[in-house]
């Protein structure tokens, strides 16, 4: 018979209760609250998981010994630790998530109106501005560009950046992007009253965009992708990923493939890294003043992203004859279709006329591009 300490029960330490504690939560925001669901409740169960005393489904070999919580040039022993070593530290997991996204989205809204790149791009401020601000709080630079990735609303952006330059930070980070991701109706709506008006926000869009055709909605991923990896040589798997993506769901020949990427295929992609990040965070791991200080950068990164959107759609409406509601973009924060949500419900409130979803998908989808843009930068400058 097991002794009370050789159970988990004798080795239970108050950092483990409390991230148990922290996984009920993000359990609790998943089931009751329907936050991101999909996202919270792997990765709420593996917080839990991973948090339970001799489970070993961390375990990694270093140097000959068994230690928990995969340390960085150990070998996977673990039942976990192996796919979180092969699918995420190779970078599979996250770059096959963008092929899934890619035949889940659809370009027509920003082959339309094509501006609307613009407001995606400038809502990367958030990126950089938060970069800026990890350097000056003391993170090193590869952790400055995996803190300020999280400004993009892009998980498996982040996740990928962060396997690369920042391992030890991708449980904090990841958990971050997609915490706020669910969060966006709650942060969003107040920077976007403070940044506009009330005649501003009931600026009238007419919702009917231009048609577009099936030859352009073929040729934006191809022509696209080569532009932009020419661009930014180190995009190129995710932003590759994402374009193939989109080109099996629209060429019309391969409806069998984009079916699968999009649905089955995305499906076990999700499960596969929720549980990995929820397990990567061990108390030992989570449980730092860096991780509170990575959350509150995550929190300005999104604030500072949404504000930058909704700031060169000011901008440009200086120019323009025909204005645009600048809240639209807001939704140049990559947070797929949620921001893209809370646009179209803010404008309704103000104009019962206005339907924003539509135009505000054109810098939302504009959005996941730039955030990609922007990681495969960060890694052709420090990588």
């Amino acid at each position: 018979m097991l002794g009370f300490f050789e159970t988990g029960f004798g080795n239970l330490t108050w950092g483990s209760v409390v991230m148990i504690i922290i996984g009920g939560a993000l359990l609790y925001l998943g089931i009751a609250r329907k936050m991101e669901p999909l996202l919270l409740v792997p990765i709420g169960f593996g917080v839990v998981l991973a948090n339970l005393p001799l489970g070993g489904l961390m375990e990694s070999i270093v140097a000959g010994k068994v230690v928990e919580a995969y340390a960085i040039g150990g070998e996977p022993a673990g039942l976990i630790s192996r796919v979180f070593y092969y699918g995420l530290i190779w970078d599979i997991i996250p770059c096959f998530i963008f092929l899934g996204l890619g035949a889940l989205t659809d370009f027509g809204p920003l082959i339309a109106n094509p501006k609307t790149l613009i407001l995606g791009a400038a809502a990367q401020f958030g990126v950089y501005f938060v970069f800026f601000s990890a350097l000056l709080l003391g993170f090193d630079i590869k952790e400055a560009c995996s803190i300020g990735i999280i400004g993009g609303a892009d998980g498996p952006t982040t996740i990928y950046l962060t396997s690369m330059l920042a391992p030890h930070l991708i449980g904090v980070t990841a958990v971050a992007a997609y915490t706020y991701m669910a969060c966006v109706p709650l942060i969003q709506p107040p920077v976007i009253k403070l940044l506009t008006t009330k005649k501003e926000q009931a600026i009238y869009m007419k919702p009917q965009l231009r048609p577009v055709s099936k030859t352009e909605k073929i040729l934006f991923p191809i022509i696209g992708a080569i532009i932009i990896i020419l661009l930014v040589p180190k995009s190129a798997p995710l932003i590759g990923m994402f374009m193939f993506g989109n080109l099996l769901k629209e060429c019309g020949v391969t409806e069998r493939l984009a079916d699968t990427a999009a649905n089955a295929f995305m499906n076990i992609l999700t499960i596969l890294v929720g549980i990995c990040v929820g397990c990567f965070m061990s108390a030992d791991n989570f449980l730092k003043v860096e991780s509170l200080e990575v959350f509150g950068l995550g929190v300005i990164a999104f604030a500072t992203a949404t504000a930058g959107g909704v700031l060169m759609a000011k901008l440009m409406n200086l120019f323009l004859k025909e204005k645009i509601n600048p809240m639209i973009g807001a939704a140049g924060v990559s947070a797929v279709p949620m921001s893209a949500r809370v646009v179209q419900r803010m404008g309704q409130q103000a104009n019962p006329r206005n339907f924003l979803l539509m135009h505000a998908m054109g810098p939302n989808v504009a959005g996941v591009i730039g955030t990609a843009a922007a990681a495969g930068l960060f890694l052709g400058i420090v990588h």
